[in-house]
């Protein structure tokens, strides 16, 4: 494997992907929300979930305020580590945080396609319960 870089450098993966965790999966207010939508994906982004499949940024707004709204208030979910990814393919680990900043049962794995530096699709991958 050559230790040179490329010359066409890719997208901040790391960014985005931690960006997308926070202020989208993360935030309960759905005009803030809708604004990182913007600034985080391409506006035919596509959410995939086990049994769901959500095209739209309206859609995904929508469809992310009602997970929030199931979970108890103060719920984040937490990068552990940094994304990792290349050629327009990145994925971040994370998982649940209660309203204490303590772990919930829940952690996963975000898999995203990137186009022109934005998510142009995101897999949510759920950790099997333990």
């Amino acid at each position: 494997m050559s230790s040179e870089k490329s010359e066409a450098v890719g997208p901040d993966y790391d960014r985005v992907l931690r960006a997308n965790a926070e202020q989208i999966f993360g935030e309960r207010d759905a005009a803030a929300r809708r604004r990182a939508l913007d600034q985080f994906w391409v506006p035919d982004g596509t959410l995939y979930e086990d049994g769901r499949i959500v095209a739209g940024l309206d859609a995904i707004s929508e469809t992310v305020g009602a997970l929030l709204d199931s979970l108890p208030p103060g719920t984040q979910f937490s990068p552990l580590g940094p994304a990792v990814g290349h050629h327009g393919l990145a994925l971040l680990r994370w998982r649940a945080l209660d309203g204490n900043g303590q772990p919930a049962p829940v952690s996963g794995t975000d898999v995203a396609v990137f186009q022109d530096g934005k998510i142009k699709q995101l897999y949510v991958l759920i950790d099997p319960a333990q």
